[in-house]
């Protein structure tokens, strides 16, 4: 059985923060095609949940976070058993400081 995809709302709003600076930089289809294929990396977590390699740096949570890469974003996400889904926690620009994964809530 395929898992649930959850959206926190604090990656919904990076994702919409990625998709508003692109459309203003690069123009509407660029910024579409971008989350698009963020969107689509997410949904091949519905039958393989454990594809993405571990985050190092938030190895210490309680949570084991884990991560797909698109383009230059890192997709976060650990695997929620007692509710039977996929938790998209952050999605991250891996241009930046990568210590600023830390502030994923």
């Amino acid at each position: 059985m395929a898992l649930k995809i959850y959206w926190t709302d604090f990656s919904k709003s990076k994702l919409r923060a990625i998709f508003d600076f692109y459309k203003e930089k690069a123009g509407l289809r660029i910024a579409r095609r971008l989350v698009n294929g963020i969107t689509q990396e997410v949904i091949k977590l519905q039958n393989q949940p454990n594809i993405g390699s571990r985050e190092e740096l938030l190895y210490e949570r309680e949570q084991e976070f884990r991560y797909l890469v698109h383009k230059n974003y890192k997709i976060i996400y650990w695997l929620d058993k007692v509710q039977n889904r996929v938790e998209i926690s952050d999605v991250f620009d891996t241009r930046q400081n990568p210590y600023k994964v830390k502030n994923i809530k």
